[in-house]
């Protein structure tokens, strides 16, 4: 029997949770948020969808941000998560520490790499455009354990 599951991966949402982002990542089984996230009222209404982690990122502040990680390892569906807001913090060799994905926001730029046998995927913003990104999600489909992550465009 096959094990399948939609992980939704977002940034920078900097307050704004768009019902064009909440209809994209319906269904999903779990969301990761890595950080910008603005304010408490868009993890609430995050985690009526599905379970969420999130993590803290440098325009996250006042209370209620401080409960946020700065950064956290989650494993879901056999595949190993880092999630941290910027990737010049990454405090660690994700190959030796055993991580398959890296999630990272700061940029607002979608994109996905390899690099010693790990993905990193930084979804873009979900929240207010910046320069000529587009608005964007980032979906990993884990089916038994191997995964495929791809960018989502928000059409608005």
């Amino acid at each position: 029997m096959s094990y399948k599951m939609n992980i939704g991966i977002l940034s920078d949402t900097h307050g704004l949770l768009r019902p064009e982002v909440e209809k994209a990542l319906s269904g999903c089984d779990h969301i990761l948020h890595a950080g910008d996230v603005g304010d408490q009222d868009v993890l609430d209404r995050l985690e009526r969808i599905a379970p969420v982690v999130a993590v803290r990122g440098n325009m996250d502040t006042g209370s209620w941000s401080n409960s946020l990680p700065v950064n956290e390892m989650v494993e879901i569906g056999g595949v190993f998560f880092y999630i941290l807001h910027d990737l010049y913090h990454l405090d660690l060799d994700p190959s030796a520490a055993g991580i398959h994905v890296v999630v990272t926001g700061h940029t607002h730029q979608p994109e996905i790499f390899q690099k010693d046998g790990v993905t990193y995927l930084n979804p873009g913003s979900a929240g207010h455009r910046r320069l000529n990104y587009p608005v964007s999600i980032g979906m990993i489909d884990s089916i038994n354990g191997k995964m495929s992550a791809r960018i989502v465009e928000i059409d608005l």
